[in-house]
């Protein structure tokens, strides 16, 4: 060997070492820097004609685990998710106040109750009967501040998707602009690991956002891929995502075609903060938002249901309904049993009656009527003692003179509600718009909406994919047979993803089919039941943004607000002898019905966790506080859950590609006695060469 190998041996070693100490250094200094990833010099052999020539530097590269970087991306996905739900499912519990205090929005209905318990004690109380108003109203306005509260938290909920959506672009842009510079270090054989520590970094605030797969280039870099396998960065342009929504459909994230051609490709999207913003913008807050919609309407449907069955002293000259949605003949046919409509004067003693009797379609005084004619029949048995009208769907009835007017429900039936309580005639609890989806329409009933019009539907799957939009045209056929068949046809309908029903309260419903199990959305609804009626979404609760405002609609009837003594707190009893009072002013029978409504058992339709129940409105307020509580629990204990798997993970991979300080002054010592080494053949080559030169 030659002194030249030698010296070209001695001094390869020393720049490895040089190298090497660089890299241990490194790491040293950056033991505590978050995100740092431990590097190693790679050294090889240096042969040449057989020879070994001493030692090159292939590389720097850092010390990583595909597998557990990938677990730790996945955990960090599903523990962001998680975390972003708790957090808003906390801000959701806290509108409905502090289930141990005064305040309690559930507590309100017990507050209710007691009210008129205690008037029924002293009905003839001006005082009593404004606390029972005020509680009624005060449960109402609670419930419409819980509702927009509601709305307003979607509304964030809706901007921060959008924003983290934007910082995720932000984040491919970037991703992809560093596969640039760390390929071009690779091929220059430089240090890279700068570029890829900060790439790292950046991965991994992604993952908090979104689900992604993430590969190696060969060339070094990194692929982003969606998790059905779509190129997101890495492979040229960066991809652009979009969040696509709407107000009435669910939203989704898309990849949109480079430079405007194509069409955009919605992603699936199953972990990270988005997919959990999504969760609560498109599932759990209008659920939420459902359930406390569908509470309130029971609850007010109770109330009214008992104060229709009361009277009041002195009796209302005019007895006003709700709108229906519906005409006469369909509201009125399906009735059975007897109702009695009675004449009173100021000191409510009974002027003339009319017995209606659905069973045998009769009135007395009177005869025969059909649905049809029953408004003629019923203005004709009264006799002018009164008289009675039907406007947009709401029948209103107006004594004569100064008389006043009261109701015996008797054994009046329609879908669960008597007829007064059914258009509404001496409703305590008044509603701008459809309160339950209840509409009593059979199969065999005329729909009512006018050929031709149209109701548009999008269909999509459960994270909110569109799968298929639908227009359905309302048939010429004009029974709710009719309308069904039109509407779940498979090839102009919903039929190839789900269907529609009816049950037997008249509400329409649908359920998607397996195994794409769809939901359903309603982007454009020109349908009208009649002239000025309302359209189909409306009359039967089609989508979230129909539903979502019923919290925000009663109030207390305003009549009864300016006048509390106008409150029914009696009953009519017409078996008294003639002459003798059928409704007194101490009669405290009505307010006591009322104080009861909260035990009387109902139906609810499914409305957010809890699905179609039957049981009094006390309990339901009692399941529907204990679903928002187990929610917000159930969303803790997964994140909690999610969070040990991730800070498991995470401590793995920090195992691997952390910094251990007692392993680099290990390596620091290695490379300075291979220095030393080095230096002293190098020397010893000198020396050799002085000799040599000497003895010449």
């Amino acid at each position: 060997m030659s002194l030249t190998t030698v010296l070209k041996t001695a001094s390869s070693g020393m720049l490895a070492s040089q190298v090497s100490l660089r890299a241990v250094s490194d790491n040293i200094a950056n033991v505590n820097t978050p995100g740092y990833v431990r590097k190693t010099v790679d050294q090889q052999p240096l042969v040449v004609g057989g020879m070994g020539m001493g030692v090159e530097i292939s590389g720097v590269k850092r010390v990583t685990d595909q597998y557990l970087q990938m677990a730790t991306l996945a955990a960090s996905s599903d523990a962001n998710r998680w975390d972003v739900v708790s957090q808003y499912l906390d801000n959701a519990q806290s509108l409905f106040g502090d289930p141990s205090g005064d305040n309690f929005f559930f507590s309100r209905l017990d507050d209710v109750f007691s009210a008129f318990s205690q008037a029924a004690d002293d009905p003839s109380s001006s005082l009593l009967r404004s606390q029972a108003l005020s509680k009624v109203q005060d449960i109402m306005n609670e419930g419409a501040r819980i509702g927009g509260q509601f709305s307003d938290l979607g509304k964030t909920v809706d901007a921060q998707v959008k924003a983290h959506v934007d910082r995720a672009n932000d984040l491919l842009e970037t991703i992809n602009r560093l596969n640039s510079d760390i390929s071009r270090a690779k091929l220059a054989n430089a240090d890279s690991s700068g570029s890829e520590n900060i790439q790292s970094q950046l991965v991994d605030e992604l993952a908090t956002m979104m689900n992604i797969q993430v590969g190696q280039k060969a060339i070094g870099g990194v692929t982003i891929r969606s998790a059905e396998g779509l190129m997101l960065a890495g492979d040229g342009q960066a991809a652009k995502l979009s969040y696509n929504r709407t107000d009435a459909t669910k939203g989704y994230i898309a990849v949109e075609p480079s430079n405007g051609l194509g069409f955009a490709q919605p992603i699936a999207m199953t972990g990270g903060r988005i997919r959990g913003l999504m969760d609560l913008r498109d599932d759990i807050l209008p659920g939420m938002q459902d359930q406390l919609g569908e509470f309130m309407s029971r609850a007010a449907e109770q109330i009214n249901a008992a104060h229709n069955k009361s009277a009041a002293i002195p009796p209302p000259k005019v007895m006003t309904g709700r709108n229906t949605g519906l005409d006469l003949p369909t509201a009125v046919g399906g009735f059975t049993g007897q109702t009695r409509i009675a004449i009173l004067n100021q000191s409510g003693v009974a002027q003339s009656s009319v017995s209606i009797d659905f069973d045998a379609m009769t009135m007395t005084p009177g005869g025969a009527f059909t649905p049809a004619t029953f408004l003629a029949s019923l203005n004709g048995a009264l006799g002018g003692a009164a008289t009675a009208t039907f406007t947009n769907g709401a029948l209103s009835l107006t004594a004569a003179g100064t008389n006043g007017l009261a109701i015996d429900e008797g054994t009046s039936n329609k879908s669960g509600r008597a007829f007064s309580h059914f258009f509404g005639l001496n409703d305590l609890i008044r509603t701008d718009g459809t309160g339950t989806y209840d509409t009593s329409l059979a199969s065999t009933d005329p729909h009512g909406f006018t050929p031709g019009d149209t109701i548009s539907f999008r269909l999509a799957q459960e994270d909110g994919k569109p799968i298929r939009d639908v227009s359905v045209a309302v048939p010429a056929g004009t029974t709710m047979a009719n309308l069904l068949t039109a509407l779940n046809d498979p090839t102009t309908g919903v039929g190839l993803y789900g269907s529609f029903s009816l049950d037997s309260k008249g509400a329409l419903s649908f359920a998607g089919s397996a195994p794409l199990n769809a939901n359903l959305s309603v982007t454009q609804d020109l349908t009208e039941r009649g002239v000025g009626g309302p359209s189909m979404s409306q009359l039967f609760g089609l989508g979230t943004v129909e539903r979502a405002g019923r919290a925000g609609r009663y109030k207390v009837d305003p009549a009864l607000t300016s006048n509390p003594m106008k409150l029914s707190l009696a009953t009519l009893d017409l078996s008294v002898a003639a002459g003798q009072p059928a409704v007194t002013a101490g009669d405290g029978r009505g307010a006591r019905l009322i104080a009861a409504a909260g035990d009387v058992t109902t139906d609810f339709s499914a409305a957010g966790e809890l699905g179609k129940v039957t049981m009094t409105v006390s309990r339901y307020a009692s399941e529907f506080g204990g679903s928002i509580g187990r929610q917000a629990q159930g969303a803790e204990t997964r994140k909690q859950s999610a969070e040990s798997v991730s800070n498991e993970a995470m401590a793995r991979r920090q195992s691997v590609e952390g910094v251990n300080i007692d392993e680099e002054l290990v390596r620091l010592t290695t490379y300075q006695q291979a220095f030393n080494a080095s230096a002293r053949m190098i020397q010893a080559a000198k020396d050799m060469f002085d000799v040599l030169t000497n003895m010449i």
